[in-house]
């Protein structure tokens, strides 16, 4: 076991696989500079020498077409996006090549490639640089999506998906970088596989990315009331293992949804559909989702802080499921990453 950061649990994740295959490589914009992409890709340059660890210049679909090229050819490419949004300049080739080229040649041609992208809040991101995305990815058959949202999820899922045969977007919350937690680098992961943060028996928590954070947070609240929630991290977006988030709300009877992402047409939408259907017997209320407010993202922290869902937002919501007076939070400090946040690298 290893004391890691989440930015180091993916820096030692991708030199790990580049010591045991000579194929992958990492590139991408700002990939090589001083900066290191939020020091996700600290030591590689220097390990492994500019032939494996480059920049690019900004041109998204570009890179993106050289990513695909690359990984059909027989490499593995580990390809920088920094920012989600910008993923969208590439999406021609994300969505009507790279998740169709195994299918349309039967299997002949493989796409080992991994697309890491930033997402997330911090010093007045706004509409341009705020979205998440990860509904819409998974909305494509072909296409896996990851969101870790610990060091040991930063470390293993990366791996996998480096290790997977086909195209994977793995997706990194920019205030995770500063988390530091136990890493088992032996211990070996799969996609699609949900994980039980907290066990519970009242109410269960779905969620995605940054919003394990917040609920756990909202979990802690919660007990004071003497509530008991359990918080299934969803991690692997597609494929999903929607086993162990029907398991868990057949035992609760109550389900909140707490999702990165805007509510409307959102992959909370989904969890909320198969949720619905699958437990309909054992559901004592219907499923509540949270997430974005329905605009595009403002600019200034207190309207952020309203566009975002927090802990808050978790607990006032679980109060209403379960039919609760509302708990004292005014000891209680929420959204408080805002202050370790450093600057956009």
């Amino acid at each position: 076991m290893q004391q890691l950061s989440f930015r180091d649990a993916l820096a030692q994740a991708q030199a790990d696989e580049m010591r045991a295959d000579p194929n992958v490589f990492v590139f991408g914009l700002d990939v090589p500079d001083h900066k290191k992409i939020f020091g996700s890709t600290q030591g590689l340059l220097e390990e492994f020498g500019e032939r494996r660890v480059f920049g690019t210049p900004l041109s998204e679909d570009a890179m993106t077409g050289m990513a695909l090229g690359a990984a059909v050819s027989g490499l593995k490419p580990v390809h920088v996006h920094i920012r989600a949004d910008f993923m969208l300049l590439g999406i021609n080739q994300i969505i009507n090549m790279i998740s169709n080229i195994r299918y349309m040649t039967g299997g002949k041609l493989k796409v080992p490639l991994v697309i890491r992208a930033v997402i997330g809040r911090g010093w007045g991101q706004s509409a341009q640089h705020s979205k998440s995305l990860h509904g819409s990815f998974a909305h494509i058959p072909g296409i896996k999506v990851v969101m870790p949202s610990t060091p040991q999820d930063a470390y293993s899922l990366l791996r996998a998906s480096i290790q997977d045969e086909n195209p994977v977007i793995f997706l990194e919350h920019r205030w995770l970088y500063d988390i530091s937690g136990e890493v088992n680098t032996s211990e070996k992961y799969e996609l699609g596989q949900c994980k039980v943060r907290k066990p519970g028996k009242d109410i269960t928590l779905v969620t995605t990315s940054w919003m394990t954070v917040e609920a756990l947070q909202a979990a802690e609240i919660l007990e004071r009331a003497g509530i008991s929630a359990e918080i299934v991290d969803v991690r692997s977006i597609s494929p999903l293992d929607s086993e162990t988030l029907l398991q868990s709300v057949s035992k609760t009877q109550h389900c909140i949804v707490a999702d990165y992402d805007w509510v409307f047409c959102g992959f909370g939408a989904e969890l909320a559909a198969q949720i619905s259907y699958q437990c309909f017997d054992s559901l004592k209320k219907p499923v509540e989702r949270l997430g974005f407010e329905p605009v595009p993202c403002p600019t200034t922290r207190p309207l952020e802080t309203l566009f975002y869902p927090s802990a808050l937002n978790i607990v006032r919501t679980a109060e209403k499921v379960l039919n609760l007076p509302k708990t004292d939070v005014s000891g209680d400090r929420f959204y408080s990453y805002e202050q370790r946040f450093k600057g956009p690298f």
